[in-house]
C-alpha cells in the first residue's frame, strides 16, 4: 500500500507531515516579517529555491498579501512544457478554494435577511432529500459546508468527476440516492456534492444562478476582473496548461507531460461549480485574500458582508483531526484541525491558520490566512506535485510567521522518493495478483449487459471490436454512460474479479467484482485498482444491479 499524498489529500492533511529534514541557519526572518518589502523578497527567494527543488514543476504562482497590500504577485516558470512563461495574470484553475467564495455568498444572503445558516436546506430547496429519510428536515445550511452530514469520503463525485455530462437538475435528482455511511453531525468526510446543494441554495434565494451572483455580487465589486467562476471561459492562451504523470506504471509515476490543452478539457465542473468552478489569477485573488483578512470590509469602507458574518466562516464545525502537537520532525502538526464554513481552521506553531485547498486534474493550489499576522498568501500550481505544494504552504508560512529551522523542500523530496518507491511496488503487486489470477467461472461475454447504479446511473459492459487486419481484435469494454473519458476494455483479474485499462490514460482504472446467483452475474461493487486514486474515483460508492 502506497503512503503517496495524492493531489488533493496533501492539502487537507496537517502541514507537519514528515521525518527528519535538514535544519537551515536562520536567515533573520523573525526580524524581517514586519516589513513588508523584505518579507516578500524572503517568499521570492524560498519559491525559487522550492522549484529548483522540484525542477520539473512546469510553473507556480504565487500572490502575498500583507496589512491590507498585495506585496507579491508573481508567476514562476511555464504555461506548459517548452511555452511561454507564466505571469502573475495567467489564469490557474483553483478548484476547491472556490468554497469559500460560495459561503461568502451564503454570508452575503443571511445580512440580508434571506437566508439563515441554521434554517434547514429545505426551507429553501423544499425538494430536498437524503437516502437516509430521517436527515431530510434536520439538515441546515450550515451542514451543507461544514462537511458533516455523514456522507462517505468524495461521496457522489462520479456524477461530476471526471468530467460528465449532467446538468445541474440533474445532480440534485441524484442525491436522494447517494449513500451516507456515517452519523450525522459526529465525524468529518469531505463532500464536494453538498457544495452544489449549497449553490442551489443561493441561487434560490437570489433568484439567479450561482454563478452569476458570484460574479455581480463578489467579484464585480472586488475588482476580480480577471476571475471566472467558471472555467469554461478561461482562453487557453492566457492559461496555465494542466500537468501530470499518466505512467507508466499508475498514475502519478511517470515523465511530467502535458495533460491538455485548456483548463475545460481536463476540469469542466459547471454542474459543479460551487464546490469548485473557479479560475483566477494572482493579480485577483490576492483581492480576495485582503478581503478576508478585512473581515469584509472592503478598500473603500463599505463592506462585502458583516464582521459577524466574518467570525461565523472562521467558526469551526466539526474537527478534522487532533494529535499531541508539534515535535521535532513534524513541527507544524496541529494540536487540533477543524473545518468552519467554506475553511480549514488550525493550529499552526503556535498561532492560528486559515486555509483552504483545491486540486483538479493538472492542478493543485492553496489559500492561507494567518489572522494574527494580518497577512496571507495563495499558491497555484499547474500540475499534481502535493509535496511541492506542502513546501510552498508550510515553508511561507514559516516566513510569514518568524519561524526557521526546518527544511520542508529537502523534507518534500524525500518523502516523494519514499512515496514514489512504495507505488511502483504496488504496481508490481497488482501485476502480479492479476498474473496469478483464477480464471473468471463464466465466459466473459456472460457479464456483458447494462450495469445501473441508483444515484450514478448507467454502465455499459458490452462486447466491441477495434483495430484492424492483424490488430483486429474483439473483446469486453466497459464505459460509463455520463462520464465519457471512463471507457475501455476489461480484462479478468481474479476469479469474479475484473479490470479495467481505460483508454484515456488520465483516468484511474477500476476492479468491478460480480456476485452470481444460478449461475449468473446479477450484481457488483467497484474500487479504483490504484491505491494512489484521488478520492474523487468514488467507485467504491456503487451497486450495480444488472437491468
Amino acid at each position: 500500500m502506497s503512503i503517496r499524498l495524492t493531489r488533493r489529500s496533501a492539502l487537507f492533511a496537517s502541514a507537519g507531515l514528515g521525518g527528519t529534514a535538514a535544519l537551515l541557519p536562520s536567515v533573520g526572518w523573525a526580524q524581517a516579517a514586519n516589513d513588508s518589502a523584505t518579507l516578500a523578497d524572503q517568499v521570492d527567494a524560498y519559491v525559487k529555491r522550492v522549484m529548483a527543488g522540484f525542477p520539473d514543476q512546469p510553473a507556480v504562482s504565487v500572490a502575498l498579501v500583507k496589512d491590507g497590500q498585495a506585496v507579491l504577485t508573481r508567476g514562476y516558470g511555464v504555461r506548459s512544457v517548452g511555452g511561454a512563461a507564466v505571469d502573475e495574470h495567467t489564469l490557474f484553475a483553483i478548484a476547491s478554494n472556490t468554497k469559500a467564495v460560495t459561503c461568502a455568498a451564503l454570508a452575503i444572503l443571511i445580512d440580508e435577511g434571506r437566508v439563515k445558516w441554521d434554517a434547514p436546506v429545505r426551507t429553501y430547496l423544499p425538494g430536498f432529500s437524503l437516502s437516509k429519510p430521517e436527515l431530510n428536515d434536520m439538515v441546515t445550511v450550515r451542514d451543507l459546508v461544514s462537511h458533516r452530514i455523514g456522507f462517505g469520503l468524495g461521496a457522489g463525485d462520479l456524477l461530476f468527476w471526471p468530467n460528465s455530462d449532467r446538468t445541474r437538475a440533474e445532480i440534485m435528482a441524484a442525491v436522494p440516492h447517494v449513500p451516507i455511511e456515517d452519523t450525522f453531525r459526529t465525524t468529518y468526510h469531505y463532500c464536494n456534492l453538498m457544495f452544489v446543494v449549497a449553490g442551489e441554495v443561493v441561487a434560490a434565494a437570489s433568484g439567479m444562478a450561482w454563478e452569476d451572483f458570484v460574479q455581480t455580487r463578489i467579484l464585480d465589486r472586488l475588482g476580480m476582473t480577471e476571475t471566472l467562476p467558471l472555467m469554461t471561459g478561461a482562453d487557453p492562451a492566457k492559461s496555465a496548461l494542466p500537468h501530470g504523470r499518466v505512467g507508466p506504471p499508475l498514475r502519478y509515476q511517470g515523465a511530467m507531460q502535458t495533460i491538455g490543452q485548456s483548463i475545460q478539457e481536463v476540469w469542466n465542473w459547471s454542474s459543479a461549480g460551487a464546490a469548485g468552478g473557479f479560475v483566477t489569477t494572482p493579480v485577483d485573488w490576492a483581492k480576495w485574500i485582503a478581503v478576508q483578512l478585512a473581515r469584509g470590509e472592503l478598500p473603500d469602507g463599505s463592506r462585502l458582508y458583516s464582521e459577524a458574518r466574518a467570525n461565523e466562516m472562521w467558526r469551526p464545525n466539526i474537527l478534522i483531526s487532533n494529535s499531541a502537537g508539534p515535535t521535532a520532525e513534524l513541527p507544524g502538526r496541529a494540536i487540533a484541525s477543524t473545518y468552519a464554513t467554506g475553511w480549514q481552521v488550525q493550529d499552526y506553531r503556535g498561532e492560528r491558520m486559515i486555509t483552504h485547498g483545491g486540486g483538479a486534474p493538472g492542478y493543485v493550489s492553496g489559500t492561507v490566512l494567518i489572522p494574527g499576522r494580518n497577512a496571507g498568501f495563495s499558491y497555484f500550481t499547474n500540475a499534481e506535485e502535493s509535496f511541492l505544494t506542502r513546501a510552498l504552504r508550510s515553508g511561507i508560512t514559516d516566513i510569514v510567521m518568524g519561524k526557521a529551522g526546518f527544511d520542508w523542500v529537502a523534507d518534500g523530496v524525500r518523502l516523494k522518493a519514499v512515496g514514489d518507491a512504495k507505488s511502483i511496488e504496488a504496481a508490481a503487486e497488482i501485476d502480479a495478483k492479476q498474473a496469478a489470477g483464477a480464471p473468471p467461472s463464466l465466459p466473459l461475454a456472460a457479464y456483458a449487459g447494462t450495469w445501473r447504479d441508483p444515484w450514478y446511473g448507467d454502465i455499459v459492459i458490452e462486447s466491441r471490436t477495434t483495430g484492424r487486419g492483424r490488430n483486429r481484435k474483439t473483446g469486453l469494454w466497459l464505459a460509463f454512460s455520463r462520464t465519457p473519458a471512463l471507457d475501455g476494455p476489461v480484462e479478468a483479474y481474479d476469479g469474479e474479479t475484473m479490470r479495467t485499462r481505460f483508454t484515456d490514460r488520465r483516468e484511474e482504472d477500476l476492479l468491478i467484482t460480480f456476485t452470481l446467483a444460478a449461475g449468473a452475474p446479477v450484481s457488483a461493487t467497484m474500487k479504483a485498482l490504484s491505491p494512489d486514486a484521488d478520492f474523487s474515483y468514488d467507485y467504491q460508492d456503487l451497486r450495480l444491479t444488472r437491468v
